[in-house]
């Protein structure tokens, strides 16, 4: 088998199975980029809905750039690694500001902007531009590991180095965007995770995993830690119809988002009297929430205190609100926080009736 023979039965394999209907699978940098950052890490069925209200929104770099982050952070919401957003936004303003709105072609250029690592940078110079690039995201980590059986966690560097000249040589000098797209799609639709489809793969001949009967071996897995628990004290506010909000701190877990106020000790009546400047007229805590990251689980004890509005002494500014309940979100706002207000708008409508 030479490398070439890869890449020309992928070809094949795409010319008749491969996906050109994504709504991303246009000649547009702009559209490309925004397709591969929000596909980091999250799938492409849930990535869809997302991407097109994200177009809608902003059409071009020069929308985006010029967009409040908070715009674009709720734009992003219930998508997760919000650092993505943050750092696209960064981007798109770097794009407009140093490269005339125009998405640069060089590698070195696109590697620079926030956000955009060597696998990401490759896929759109490749998709967008015709340029000959390897890429290295997951799906092709596992089909690469698995055809050359490359033993051990990717996250490795001696791992990693061996995948990326596995790419490198497998990457064709013809129709490097179909082949990029194709070996995602490989990835994505036949050697999945778990029951890959080795009978509808076009290179399972030479898959040196499939014919030592290891294919559940690879790629590595990352070695187990065990996961810590974190908890956290939220407070739902609720003065006349609105819940009290605040900005996160721009760097961090859920950076940018407006959020419910967090305590570490869950003195709920003394942050009463400090930040709101009243005392709690009722406090009433609320089953835990567990929510999952990526590396830790969060236990979220909500707490609800219902403050007299001729009391309430905290007005609107740039980094807290008492956002109404029937009223559209400030900007974004995490998963499990929206969870949680929604529970209180529905807690208050059944009271209300």
């Amino acid at each position: 088998m030479t490398e070439t023979d890869f890449a020309k039965r992928l070809l094949r394999w795409f010319d008749v199975h491969g996906r050109k209907d994504l709504p991303w699978q246009v000649e547009d940098p702009y559209r490309v980029w925004v397709s591969e950052i929000m596909l980091q890490q999250t799938q492409v069925r849930t990535v869809i809905p997302y991407y097109e209200r994200f177009m809608q929104s902003f059409p071009n770099v020069m929308a985006l750039a010029d967009a409040p982050l908070d715009a674009v952070l709720e734009h992003w919401s219930g998508l997760g690694y919000y650092a993505r957003a943050r750092n696209l936004h960064k981007a798109a303003q770097v794009v407009r500001d140093d490269f005339g709105g125009a998405f640069p072609d060089d590698f070195d250029n696109v590697c620079a902007l926030p956000g955009i690592g060597r696998s990401t940078a490759g896929a759109i110079l490749s998709l967008a531009f015709g340029q000959r690039h390897a890429i290295l995201d997951g799906n092709v980590k596992r089909v690469l590991a698995r055809h050359r059986a490359i033993d051990g966690w990717p996250g490795k560097a001696a791992v990693a180095k061996a995948l990326w000249s596995a790419a490198e040589a497998n990457t064709p000098r013809q129709r490097v965007d179909d082949y990029t797209q194709a070996i995602m799609d490989l990835g994505a639709t036949v050697c999945v995770r778990s029951q890959p489809r080795c009978e509808a793969c076009p290179v399972s001949e030479d898959c040196k995993a499939l014919a030592e009967a290891t294919v559940g071996q690879y790629p590595g897995r990352k070695p187990k830690k065990a996961r810590p628990l974190r908890t956290t004290t939220m407070v739902l506010a609720i003065s006349d119809g609105a819940v009290y909000l605040e900005r996160r701190p721009p760097a961090g877990i859920w950076g940018g988002l407006w959020s419910l106020p967090e305590l570490d000790d869950g003195e709920v009546s003394e942050w009463c009297r400090e930040r709101l400047d009243t005392g709690s007229h009722k406090l009433v805590p609320w089953d835990t929430l567990r929510h999952s990251f990526s590396h830790y689980d969060l236990d979220i004890r909500p707490v609800v205190v219902h403050i007299d509005g001729a009391s309430r002494k905290v007005a609107d500014c740039a980094d807290a609100t008492w956002h109404r309940l029937d009223h559209p979100p400030p900007g974004g706002i995490a998963a499990p926080v929206q969870k949680l207000i929604e529970s209180l708008s529905s807690d208050i409508h059944v009271q209300n009736h």
